[in-house]
């Protein structure tokens, strides 16, 4: 069987790739399983940047086929940030999820609503020779005030998506992993990955 390292520490994410890559005939390995511990500054100027740096990265390391990504929360009321720096976003060193959600309400407070955005994500594949090609998925919905659901990670308790009346850590895991930023720009790798694994 044929190999595909996805490149992330991250145990949410890792779980949503896996479940959307699921129905492929490839192994599919993280860093943790090859002991490969690598750490790339995500220093791009736009999300295409930091999923191609990651993408590179760890196919060249591993000698394997690699996919990586890089996505965000564009808020129009806060000119698209916190964007490129989601995972960043905070007033405190060492910051957890719920301080990032609390920070970006606080930033928001008296802006006026809906405060729409969207998640977008961008997902790099790329082989250990230096190819590399992309896709992109973006994911619509809004920013609320309150948490809601126990699902997700992330700021998915207080973004709901647009066409439901549920944030995205409400959805059915299923549902998420077909409907959410990263699960389209993943579904149009797809097509790269058969391409570049031969019809596997």
């Amino acid at each position: 069987m044929k190999t595909l390292l996805l490149a992330s520490n991250n145990k949410g994410k890792l779980r949503e790739l896996q479940f959307i890559l699921a129905d492929l005939p490839l192994e599919l390995v993280t860093p943790a399983d090859l002991g490969l511990t690598l750490d790339v500054d995500e220093d791009g100027s736009t999300y295409a940047e930091n999923a191609v740096k990651k993408a590179l990265a760890f196919a060249k390391a591993s000698g394997l086929t690699c996919l990586a990504d890089d996505s965000g929360l564009e808020v129009d009321a806060l000119n698209g940030g916190p964007g490129l720096y989601s995972a960043r976003y905070s007033s405190k060193p060492g910051a957890t999820d719920k301080n990032r959600r609390d920070f970006l309400l606080l930033n928001l407070r008296g802006k006026p609503r809906p405060w729409t955005g969207r998640f977008r994500a961008t997902v790099a594949v790329a082989g250990p020779e230096g190819s590399v090609q992309i896709a992109e998925g973006t994911c619509p919905g809004q920013i609320i005030s309150e948490e809601r659901g126990t699902g997700g990670f992330g700021y998915d308790p207080i973004f709901l998506l647009d066409g439901t009346d549920q944030t995205m850590a409400e959805l059915p895991e299923e549902t998420k992993n077909r409907l959410s930023h990263r699960a389209r720009a993943v579904q149009a790798a797809k097509k790269i990955l058969l391409e570049r694994f031969g019809k596997i």
